[in-house]
């Protein structure tokens, strides 16, 4: 975004930008009530219409522009500027509201739907309205009170917005964003931002003990390799079955736990030990892929 040579068309460029998800969120309410509404797409829209629309747009606006436009002389309280910080306040109340309930939405009741999409629609009918009127109204009444020094002020402003809230390639990051939520809601992975050598230090950094067992029962992984465990594990384990991992007496147990995560009728399995004069807590969870396998 930083391209541009003009405020106001920095500005009017994020209302393009927050329009196309604006769209996006509308063509998944109308289909929320059937049930068939892309819920990650739907997610990552009004994610983005938080984290973009009001953490990056509006706060360009409420601390920079409107400030600069009441030093200038336009009351800040009534008028143009406080019904357009009314309505950010309206704007971000249903989007965190919608947002506390996207995650829910497949299995709630036909009312709470109907409320999820009410609330989806009453924020894009004052969001319209609301870009209308900065661009036709507010902006207009701020480029005949501002002055050459103020426009100057005002891009380096959003050029430091950007950079403090994403780096040198906000807008790449802006762009990206938005392509996410148009593209059909595939999921992203932020785990691909991490190197090996990241990842590895992540899991043995774990105050705990951690061992993965792949959908063929074989163990895959377990961190603190060199580093004292509470339970003994050499790399010879590697490849092992699980439940050859197991005194005898515990076998079967691992393998109800296994069967049970498999089938989906377990989400989890813990219990306290007595190991080596100490209370040891194990806790068991399914690892599922995105389409739940």
């Amino acid at each position: 975004m930083g391209a541009f040579s003009r405020w106001d068309d920095w500005l009017v460029a994020e209302h393009e930008m927050i329009e196309r998800a604006m769209e996006v969120l509308k063509t998944n309410l109308d289909k929320v009530s059937a049930g068939k509404h892309n819920k990650v797409q739907t997610a990552r829209a009004i994610d983005f219409l938080l984290e973009f629309g009001d953490k990056i747009h509006n706060i360009k606006e409420e601390k920079f522009l409107f400030p600069l436009m009441g030093k200038r002389g336009a009351p800040t309280e009534g008028g143009p500027i406080g019904v357009m910080l009314t309505e950010h306040d309206m704007e971000r109340n249903l989007l965190l509201k919608m947002q506390l309930a996207i995650g829910s939405l497949h299995s709630a009741s036909d009312a709470a739907k109907a409320e999820f999409v009410k609330e989806g629609l009453d924020y894009l009918k004052i969001r319209a309205e609301h870009i209308w009127k900065e661009n036709d109204i507010l902006y207009n009444m701020a480029r005949q009170i501002l002055t050459e020094e103020d426009f100057a002020s005002l891009l380096g402003d959003f050029q430091d917005c950007d950079l403090q809230h994403y780096g040198e390639q906000a807008s790449e990051k802006f762009a990206g964003m938005l392509n996410e939520v148009e593209e059909g809601g595939s999921k992203m992975r932020l785990v691909e931002n991490l190197s090996t050598e990241q990842l590895h230090a992540i899991m043995e950094t774990m105050p705990f003990e951690v061992t993965f067992v792949d959908a063929d029962d074989t163990v895959a992984y377990f961190n603190r390799l060199d580093k004292e465990k509470i339970f003994a594990r050499t790399r010879s384990v590697i490849g092992r079955k699980v439940h050859k991992c197991h005194p005898e007496k515990s076998v079967d147990t691992v393998l109800k736990i296994v069967d049970g995560f498999k089938n989906k009728t377990m989400d989890k399995a813990e219990f306290w030990i007595d190991f080596r004069d100490e209370k040891v807590l194990i806790r068991y969870f399914p690892v599922y892929g995105d389409e739940g396998e």
